[in-house]
């Protein structure tokens, strides 16, 4: 039984990473390399470094607002699953793969994408992140361990939440203002929960931008916004 359920799960993983790859439109070598055109994080002994220790200490300040802590928390989860939760209501209707399954298609394709624009960044610089260096407890705890083994910059999460915002306005621009609102926030979120410094936060911005203007080179990318595009419109007239 126990080696049953072994191998299911072994399946399971290897399917689950089997779909995101196809969901990739480039290579981790095809996307923009944040190590040739972003800055070095700053150094321990800068102004830079002064101002991300206290932005460090304004996000631990956050906390102690229930409503911001608890959206800081529900924020730390990761994927497509929390993009939707949370762009649903800006983007003024519900983004589901059974609602609209062109739009889901393109945040998959865009997600699996412009992650891999942090990779390189990431494990050139594996900075330590703000709770780990002040050895203090983090917003979300049982994300930690795994997370204390992971470099602190550029940001993945606001990777995620920034390069989201900018191919759902896309789909629809009257909105954009509130998706970019959320988009921020989400990246925010990271600072006020100890997991990032804001320097790795603003480069993750930047990042971002590279990453879904690299998107736009994609004919597969393009196709696809023009479906969920048309899905949307469809949509909005009911």
């Amino acid at each position: 039984m126990r080696r049953f359920l072994y191998i299911f799960v072994v399946l399971v993983l290897l399917r689950s990473g089997g779909l995101q790859a196809q969901n990739e439109l480039f290579t981790e070598d095809e996307m923009p390399n944040g190590v040739n055109y972003l800055p070095a994080p700053p150094d321990t002994t800068s102004v830079d470094f002064m101002y991300d220790v206290l932005r460090y200490q304004w996000g631990k300040q956050q906390r102690h607002d229930k409503e911001r802590a608890d959206q800081a928390f529900r924020d730390a989860e990761w994927g497509i699953g929390i993009v939707c939760k949370i762009f649903s209501e800006p983007f003024g209707m519900e983004i589901s793969k059974e609602n609209t399954p062109e739009l889901y298609h393109l945040l998959e394709m865009s997600i699996a994408t412009c992650d891999l624009a942090t990779h390189k960044a990431k494990q050139h610089y594996m900075r330590k992140r703000p709770y780990a260096r002040f050895n203090e407890p983090s917003l979300v705890p049982n994300d930690e361990e795994e997370l204390r083994h992971n470099g602190s910059y550029p940001s993945g999460h606001t990777m995620l939440g920034w390069s989201s915002a900018l191919v759902l306005m896309e789909v629809n621009p009257a909105a954009q203002d509130k998706l970019l609102a959320r988009g921020y926030a989400y990246g925010e979120s990271r600072v006020i929960a100890g997991f990032h410094w804001q320097s790795d936060v603003n480069a993750a911005m930047i990042a971002a931008s590279a990453a879904v203007a690299r998107l736009h080179t994609s004919e597969i990318f393009l196709e696809q916004m023009k479906k969920a595009k048309a899905e949307f419109k469809k949509k909005s007239k009911h």
